[in-house]
């Protein structure tokens, strides 16, 4: 069951931080809301969101009861149900389902649809706390592990969907990318700076917070002895790259596109962001399944 846990953690991971993410990032960039096809995007999510988290129910009873995935019964389910893992589970198909629902109530109205669809996706995301490391711990310090734990799957959640979004916009094709959506998609670019300081500073913060819980001070040589260790010294390394990606992207990227726009020669400013952001986004991906490894795996600490 392994490689299958791993294989659905990471679709989960990925499937859930777009749906959140992308109608996140749409609602902080209204000048581009029409260039991301952020309804089918969610419907999307939301649809294969209620297949993964099923599949994933079957797969950990399955695991929990020793048994192949055609052994499970429905005594055991119902078990797990009861367990704080099975009532997160209740939650993200419920609000799953009310998404679907809203993608087709809210038809025409963009902004409402993007607003309960991130909001949902949140909600979704944040589900997955469960899963992890964070719902071990007990009293406060079980609290402050599974508030960080969200705290870090919606941050994380956000520039995955950032990047996807701004992913679909520099890789429209030339005669879509005219010197208005070139414009609009830099404003998006710059104006997303700010908000991604933030999301970085929560990361690194609750980052911190569930290293401490997870490893500790005193087993920090363990990390390079440990398959745990060792996968989270790798999603560090990778995170860096994010972060080094990111801070390009702003700091010279972004405003040689602007300088472009106006001269209009633009081709060799938008291939560098187009290269970039393909380097960042397959960092996170790289990141998401890491961090669905290291969830099967038994902390240090």
């Amino acid at each position: 069951m392994g490689p299958l846990d791993i294989a659905v953690r990471f679709s989960l991971y990925l499937d859930l931080a777009v749906l959140f993410g992308v109608p996140f990032f749409a609602l902080l960039a209204p000048g581009i809301r029409g260039a991301l096809p952020s309804g089918r995007i969610v419907l999307a999510t939301a649809i294969a969101g209620l297949v993964l988290s099923t599949f994933g129910l079957v797969a950990l009873t399955a695991s929990m009861a020793g048994v192949p995935l055609a052994g499970i019964d429905l005594a055991t389910v119902v078990m797990i149900l009861a367990m704080p893992v099975g009532i997160a589970w209740i939650v993200r198909i419920a609000s799953l389902a009310a998404i679907v629902l809203a993608v087709m109530a809210l038809h025409g109205r963009p902004a409402a649809l993007l607003a309960v669809a991130s909001s949902g996706g949140a909600i979704v995301l944040s589900t997955l706390a469960w899963n992890g490391h964070g719902a071990m711990d007990a009293a406060m310090t079980g609290w402050v592990h599974l508030g960080a734990d969200i705290a870090h799957l919606i941050t994380a959640g956000a520039w995955v969907g950032a990047n996807v979004g701004l992913l679909i916009l520099v890789l429209r094709p030339p005669g879509v990318l005219d010197a208005p959506a070139l414009g609009a998609t830099h404003r998006a670019l710059d104006g997303f700076g700010t908000t991604g300081t933030i999301i970085v500073a929560v990361i690194l913060v609750t980052g911190l917070i569930n290293g401490w819980l997870l490893v500790g001070p005193t087993n920090i040589f363990a990390l390079l002895t440990t398959l745990y260790g060792q996968l989270l010294l790798a999603k560090l390394a990778l995170f860096a790259a994010m972060l080094a990606a990111a801070a390009a992207n702003r700091y010279l990227l972004t405003p040689a596109l602007a300088d472009r726009i106006e001269t209009g020669d633009h081709s060799a400013a938008l291939l560098g962001l187009r290269v970039s952001l393909a380097l960042e986004t397959g960092c996170a991906l790289l990141v998401l399944a890491l961090v669905a490894w290291l969830g099967t795996l038994e902390p240090i600490a």
